[in-house]
């Protein structure tokens, strides 16, 4: 039982005990002293007092725990509306429209601009609201557009099959215009995110940049179109052109930055230009003048009184048109020239009769000399062949030699070959006559340096004028000429090998002198010269001076290839002699400035090569033509050399593989079996081996071919290979 109600506040119970407390010292104070009862009465109350004060103790503490409980509390609660406030406001200050739907899809929470392109949904958004239920608010706007979708229900079942995505992100259109993207995204709480945001401004800066780019693309194809073009609207207002039309018009840029409309461009054909034809000036005015349905038109006028003008104009579909302008100045002039051509033509149909009897008379006189000229070179070829096949008689004449040294079978074969070279050289020369007759003859052009002309040609004769103790000078020269480089060199090396063979004592000089655009090439000797009489008599075939002992020593026949290779080449040849002082054969050449391909060009003779002049030098030979394989590989083998024989890229690459072993020279045929070229072989041998020292072996003359293999560095060595040539090549790999 207990005194006070535990219910009441402390300050009640307080109250109650103090009430209680007087009452009982009010009764002590009544009993007598001497009572027992009144004094456990007394004792009594104590322990009452005692116990009231604790209880009142242990309530002040709860009380206290209490408050500060509800402080907390009261604190908890400020914050979180704190937080949430916040959280509003920073969903209000996002320029995009947000949603949030709890992991039940219940809207829990939104912004102002959500859904504000949809006023009629906005306004029914509420928290709580379902998220089929928010789709269905959203598909019954009248301000979305659900197309290509054929009914909300379709429309809803496809945003319900697009919800269940972790994220997703569309467009929609509204009716007003505006593009509205809409991109959902599940939450780790399984909510979901919704954002709309209006993209019609980037969308249409992004078809702006398009049309910007499409627009500069079609500017830049106008302006390389040859015809001047100007585009109008349908108010005659210029809206596109190019720069021909400037210069065709001949008006200044200014004029089209302060804006051109058809009526000024028609003024300034009025001004400037001169129609004739059936169409005039006002046809023109009258064809703009029209609204639509413009006929296509096409005429012609004359600017400045020299310049025609082919002009074609046609509408557009905006009703606009355009009017293009093309220079036919050139074919008009054409038409007239030939129509000049066709008055001519009896005229010059007698003339060409004239020419025809001419000509006639020099093809019988030609004919008559190439008979003499087949008589003198058979009777001259039928001497050495006479003498090789005595000499080869002899040696196939096991009795006649049985007894005989080897050095008089060597010698009697020497002699053999030497009557061959002979026939050879006669036959060649013989080629290039008859190449320089015949009227469809083709050479080989190409930006020659003089230098590598000049220099090959001092190393090839210096020996020869020292033999003789002849002062042999050759000056170089840096000027580059338009010549064939293999007719060139042979023309001055004619002229040098004639001033070294005729020329005793004193000395042989070549040099080169710029004379306008030509570079003059000029062989001065000091030898005997040349009579005026006999001047012209030494170009002709099988013409020789009788100038001692040497006349022996030629055919005949170089001067006269010399004259036909500078009519040919149309380089003008010159011949300056003082008898008894000396003579200057000079050939003009016209100079060119032209980067120079590295070609090997007709190699000099040489005497025999040493027979291990390439002793161990390992040659892979890559050669379709297995005749000329097979001579290559003698030859290479019998200078001491190792000669690997395939005929095409595949076989060279398997034959590497097999062996593993790296040549140390390449020799590449320039085209082979397969499709491919040498150097097509060259890339893919040097990119398993490394580059590799390498000659290209072609007859072919083409630029494009001699371009591929420019830029690659590689020399090339034109057939009929001269065998000197390639010894001294491969000689020098070997020594180095």
């Amino acid at each position: 039982m207990e005194i006070v109600d535990p219910a009441d506040s402390l300050q009640r119970k307080n109250e109650k005990l103090q009430v209680i407390v007087d009452a009982l010292m009010q009764r002590a104070e009544q009993t007598s002293e001497n009572s027992s009862y009144a004094y456990v009465q007394f004792e009594r109350a104590a322990l009452l007092e005692a116990q009231v004060r604790k209880r009142t103790a242990d309530q002040e503490r709860v009380m206290e725990l209490l408050n500060e409980s509800n402080q907390r509390l009261a604190e908890a609660n400020e914050a979180t509306e704190l937080a949430w406030s916040n959280l509003k406001e920073a969903t209000e200050a996002i320029a995009d429209g947000l949603a949030l739907f709890d992991s039940n899809d219940k809207l829990v929470l939104f912004n102002q601009q959500f859904c504000c392109e949809l006023p009629d949904v906005s306004k029914q958004l509420r928290n709580g609201l379902t998220f089929i239920e928010y789709l269905k608010l959203a598909s019954q706007s009248e301000n979305l557009v659900l197309a290509p979708f054929t009914s909300p229900e379709n429309w809803i079942d496809w945003r319900l099959g697009q919800h269940r995505k972790k994220r997703v992100q569309f467009n929609l259109v509204c009716s007003l215009g505006n593009i509205l993207q809409i991109q959902s995204r599940r939450t780790s709480t399984d909510s979901t995110v919704v954002l709309h945001s209006d993209v019609t401004d980037i969308v249409r800066q992004e078809r702006d940049r398009l049309i910007d780019q499409q627009i500069i693309h079609l500017r830049e194809t106008l302006n390389h179109l040859d015809q001047g073009v100007c585009i109008f609207d349908n108010k005659g207002n210029l809206v596109g052109r190019n720069r021909r039309l400037e210069s065709l018009l001949d008006l200044p840029p200014s004029r089209f930055s302060k804006g051109l409309t058809i009526l000024t461009l028609i003024d300034k054909m009025r001004d400037q230009v001169m129609f004739f034809g059936p169409f005039s000036l006002s046809d023109l005015s009258e064809w703009v003048e029209q609204e639509s349905n413009r006929r296509t038109i096409e005429f012609e006028v004359t600017r400045g009184g020299s310049t025609i003008l082919s002009v074609f104009g046609q509408e557009m579909p905006n009703q606009g048109f355009l009017l293009s302008f093309r220079d036919v100045t050139a074919e008009r002039e054409a038409g007239r020239t030939l129509a000049e051509m066709n008055e001519a033509l009896e005229h010059r149909v007698k003339e060409r009769t004239i020419e025809l009897d001419q000509a006639l008379a020099e093809a019988k006189r030609a004919n008559a000399s190439k008979t003499r000229f087949v008589a003198a070179a058979s009777h001259d070829l039928a001497q050495p062949l006479s003498a090789a096949k005595l000499y080869i008689a002899s040696l196939a004449d096991g009795g006649a030699v049985q007894n005989a040294s080897m050095q008089n079978v060597v010698d009697v074969a020497k002699k053999a070959e030497t009557a061959l070279q002979s026939v050879e050289q006669i036959i060649e020369a013989l080629l290039d006559i008859s190449r320089f007759d015949s009227r469809l003859a083709k050479f080989d052009r190409q930006p020659v340096p003089l230098n590598a002309v000049l220099n090959a040609l001092e190393n090839e004769m210096v020996q020869q004028a020292q033999a003789k103790g002849l002062a042999f000078n050759v000056v170089g020269s840096s000027l580059i000429v338009n010549s064939d480089p293999g007719l060139l060199r042979r023309i001055i090396q004619n002229f040098t090998s004639n001033a070294l063979r005729y020329t005793e004592k004193g000395k042989v000089l070549v040099g080169v002198r710029r004379v306008g655009e030509n570079a003059r090439i000029e062989v001065w000797d000091t030898g005997q010269g040349i009579e005026p009489e006999e001047q012209k008599v030494i170009f002709e075939e099988f013409k020789q001076l009788d100038h001692g002992p040497h006349d022996t020593e030629g055919l005949g026949l170089g001067l006269a290839i010399v004259e036909r290779a500078c009519k040919a080449l149309r380089h003008p040849l010159r011949l300056r002699s003082t008898p008894g002082r000396g003579s200057c054969f000079s050939v003009d050449v016209p100079i060119m400035m032209k980067p120079v391909l590295r070609v090997i060009v007709d190699a000099p003779k040489s005497e025999r090569v040493a027979k291990d002049a390439i002793s161990g030098l390992i040659v892979l030979l890559v050669v379709t033509d297995q005749l000329l394989s097979s001579a290559l590989s003698t030859l290479i083998e019998g200078w001491g050399g190792v000669a690997l024989e395939v005929a095409s890229e595949t076989e060279a690459i398997s034959l590497l593989e097999d062996v593993d072993l790296v040549p140390d020279v390449l020799v590449l045929d320039g085209h082979l079996n397969e499709g491919n070229t040498g150097v097509d072989a060259y890339d893919a041998i040097t990119a398993r081996l490394g580059t590799l020292p390498t000659r290209i072996i072609t007859a072919d003359r083409t630029e494009e071919f001699q371009l591929q293999c420019l830029e690659r560095q590689l020399e090339v060595m034109y057939k009929p290979i001269e065998p000197a040539a390639l010894a001294s090549f491969l000689s020098i790999i070997a020594n180095t």
